[in-house]
């Protein structure tokens, strides 16, 4: 069974066969499909297929995780909370030098984030020196629902369009692609700034908002907005 330090929860089970199909990630993706339209448009006629993959996800007898390794040694871990009535996918964040991991985002009826900016998430996406499971464009999806941009670039459509049309059978990817950045999860897109080097971001739901009372200490913010942007950032416990 697997542990990921200072997180309290249920059975946690590595779950990366779930990445090779295509109706997963339609669904991780949900948060950010709202509305009949969106919905036909990733899942087309496969809407019992669906329902049924949803089941073994959201079993409460094994919590699906998926660990993305960073470059700077830190993994963001993605848990599938199966607890009945406060189901949600949490994001976590966490080095082995920490004590604990941290919290980057939550995506459930009580969400908290964004937690990564789009050159973030790129960055994310991007797998470490030494094989990874993971293709690039499977860590950009898994990672997508983090995304909380007011300032996407150009071509944003075009890469997360690429990563459906690889990893998923919807017919329209261009389409989807353009719903999901419209969209970005739950939340308000937030502006992102830097501040004495530490990106930071002003929105209302966000741990990396230094202006909201449950923010991560001035710290972590460092490391995390470390990880997240350079290869060797230096961690502290």
């Amino acid at each position: 069974m697997l542990n990921i330090p200072g997180y309290e929860g249920g059975p946690l089970t590595r779950a990366d066969a779930y990445l090779d199909h295509p109706l997963f990630w339609p669904l991780h993706l949900g948060s950010s499909l709202p509305g009949e339209d969106a919905q036909r448009a990733a899942f087309g006629a496969d809407w019992d297929a669906a329902d049924d993959l949803y089941r073994a996800l959201a079993a409460e007898d094994e919590w699906p995780v998926f660990s993305v390794p960073l470059r700077s040694g830190h993994t963001v871990h993605v848990v599938y909370r199966n607890i009945e009535g406060e189901g949600g996918v949490d994001y976590l964040i966490h080095h082995p030098a920490w004590p604990d991991a941290e919290t980057l985002a939550v995506d459930d009826g009580h969400f908290m984030g964004p937690g990564m900016a789009w050159p973030e998430l790129l960055h994310a996406a991007e797998p470490p020196a030494e094989p990874a499971a993971e293709t690039t464009d499977a860590r950009l999806l898994l990672l997508f629902p983090t995304l909380g941009d007011a300032c996407l670039p150009d071509d944003a459509t075009t890469a997360v369009t690429t990563a459906l049309a690889a990893l998923t059978v919807i017919e329209d990817p261009a389409t989807v692609a353009r719903t999901l950045l419209e969209n970005q999860g739950q939340w308000t897109p937030a502006h992102w700034s830097s501040v004495n080097g530490v990106r930071i971001n002003d929105g209302g739901h966000s741990y990396r908002n230094p202006a909201n009372p449950f923010a991560l200490p001035g710290q972590r913010l460092k490391e995390i907005s470390d990880a997240l942007s350079n290869p060797n950032p230096n961690p502290n416990p």
